[in-house]
């Protein structure tokens, strides 16, 4: 065992290898914290902006539909023909707008349904990759900067010492003195 002996060729790979890992961390962590965030953006403005701007859409066509439906009303007993025929096509718009709004709320909420189911897996499968970067990787860094420590001191401890010859195989000429 005394006489065996490590044979580092380039320390200066693993200090390379070492820098690309931190520049790749330093670029890789803030790019999964952005994407959980786009997802939990989506999903607010999903779930919550736009269901609550439906939702107020679904009351303001509604009182134009009873509006509108006032008007009719108000038209039929005036005995105006030509009114009356105004105020069934406005009837029959807002009835258009209402069912238009409805189906916007039902889809967003189908959809809203959708990007939990989908992304929920997704996200938590980032998280564990963010903490694997985070924490795992950052003690590999850790144990790169020792392993080039280490090797550093056993190179300079190796410089001091004179080395043995390296023996010579059957194919390999013998060198003459």
């Amino acid at each position: 065992m005394a006489d065996q002996q490590a044979k580092v060729t380039s320390i200066d790979a693993i200090e390379q290898f070492r820098s690309v890992l931190i520049l790749f961390l330093t670029k890789a962590r803030p790019t999964l914290e952005e994407i959980v965030a786009e997802v939990s953006r989506t999903r607010q403005w999903l779930q919550h902006d736009q269901l609550s701007y439906w939702e107020k859409q679904m009351k303001i066509r509604r009182r134009e539909l009873e509006t509108a439906q006032a008007e009719l009303f108000s038209a039929r007993l005036s005995t105006i023909q030509q009114a009356s025929a105004a105020q069934q096509m406005a009837v029959q718009r807002a009835y258009r707008a209402i069912r238009e709004a409805e189906e916007k709320l039902r889809v967003l909420k189908k959809w809203g349904r959708e990007l939990e189911n989908r992304s929920d897996p997704m996200v938590k499968e980032i998280e564990q990759m963010h903490g694997f970067l985070t924490t795992d990787m950052s003690r590999a860094v850790a144990y790169l900067n020792e392993i080039i420590k280490s090797l550093r001191a056993y190179s300079e401890l190796g410089s001091g010492i004179p080395r043995a010859p390296v023996p010579t195989t059957a194919s390999e000429p013998e060198k003459l003195s």
